[in-house]
């Protein structure tokens, strides 16, 4: 099962090129990340989870640019990997058919108050597994 999310894509997004900026990737990354951990959860009346994790890497593949701005991109998210303290999750960022990259992140849980990593609890388990495709 896959996640479907959406990041707005703002006019500001676009740089000389005329085309949205390669960072602006890894922020509607961020922000379709932050609703399926946080945003969704609290819509369902759930508790959010996994709230402190640290994005470890991110590598982002650039397929099609996008061209303007002031509408909504889909954004798609699966765990592609689930380690001891460590995810993988894959997104696919597309509108109108098109698809515009795809990317990976490498999330780590971290302690609040050692600032280490911990291992990943059974619940956040359960809910990464949910959307996880090998």
């Amino acid at each position: 099962m896959r996640y479907k999310g959406k990041a707005h894509v703002r006019w500001n997004d676009l740089d000389a090129f005329g085309h949205v900026n390669n960072a602006n990737y890894l922020t509607y990354v961020q922000e379709s990340r932050a609703d399926f951990t946080w945003w969704s959860r609290v819509r369902a009346g759930e508790k959010p989870i996994l709230m402190d994790m640290v994005v470890a890497r991110a590598e982002v593949d650039f397929l099609e640019p996008i061209y303007e701005g002031g509408f909504d991109i889909d954004v798609e998210i699966w765990v592609s990997k689930i380690g001891n303290a460590s995810f993988d999750l894959a997104y696919q960022l597309s509108s109108k058919g098109i698809i515009h990259a795809n990317a990976k992140t490498v999330q780590v849980a971290v302690s609040m108050e050692t600032k280490k990593s911990r291992p990943l609890s059974g619940v956040e388990r359960e809910y990464l597994g949910r959307y996880l495709e090998v």
